[in-house]
Formats: C-alpha cells, sequence, structure tokens
C-alpha cells in the first residue's frame, strides 16, 4: 500500500533527493519551502508522513512541526537535519517529531527511518 508522503526543505536540491529515495515505493502529495507552506500542505493533503527540514525560512521545522501536530496528534513527522544540529534535533522531538535522518541522505538510512516512524 503506497503511502502520502509531503517532502519539506526550501532547498530545492533536498527536495528532489529526497523525491528520487521515496518514488516507487511512496506518493509525493506535496511539498514545501517552509514551515508556512508545510502546515498549509498538510492540512490540504493529510499525509502519511512528513519529511521536514528543520532549518528553513518564515517558520522553520520545529514550529511547523509543532503546528501539525496541533492539527494532528496522529501525524507523522520525520526531521532532516545536518551534523551538529543536536540542539534543535532535541527541541524538534519536544515539539513533536517522531524520527529523524541526517543529511547528506542515503536511501537505506531514509527507509529505515521511515520503517520505524510508521510500524509504531
Amino acid at each position: 500500500m503506497a503511502r502520502d508522503v509531503l517532502l519539506v526543505d526550501d532547498s530545492e536540491f533536498m527536495r528532489n533527493l529526497l523525491r528520487e529515495i521515496l518514488e516507487g515505493e511512496f506518493d509525493i502529495v506535496g511539498e514545501a519551502e517552509n514551515g508556512v507552506e508545510a502546515v498549509e500542505k498538510y492540512k490540504e493533503n493529510a499525509p502519511d508522513l512528513v519529511m521536514m527540514d528543520i532549518v528553513m525560512p518564515i517558520r522553520d521545522g520545529i514550529e511547523a512541526t509543532s503546528d501539525i501536530k496541533e492539527l494532528d496528534s496522529s501525524a507523522h513527522v520525520i526531521m532532516c537535519t545536518s551534523i551538529g544540529q543536536e540542539e534543535k534535533m532535541k527541541k524538534a522531538v519536544r515539539a513533536g517529531a517522531d524520527g529523524y535522518i541526517t543529511k547528506p541522505f542515503q536511501k537505506p538510512s531514509v527507509m529505515d527511518a521511515i520503517e520505524n516512524v510508521l510500524s509504531t
């Protein structure tokens, strides 16, 4: 059964990379470049999973995750983080993030993170 995924990253390159990794196994139902767009697209598409960058303009991934979890406490959000962002990662978990992957992404670690989050 295909699952719907929303990709959120201010870098088009990163969104494309994630799309390449996920295509075929997941349906990409939307993309957003910042936390405000992410919340809007979540409301529109109600995806099974959100892949959320932490550092973005306007509203960051931590704020957007908090907003999405307020809308839907059963939402699944995986944070995409760069090496060395441990403090931000802790804040993201407090905001409700279900898991995280570290850039640069590699398909096995991305799929493992998704499997861990969606199987709970």
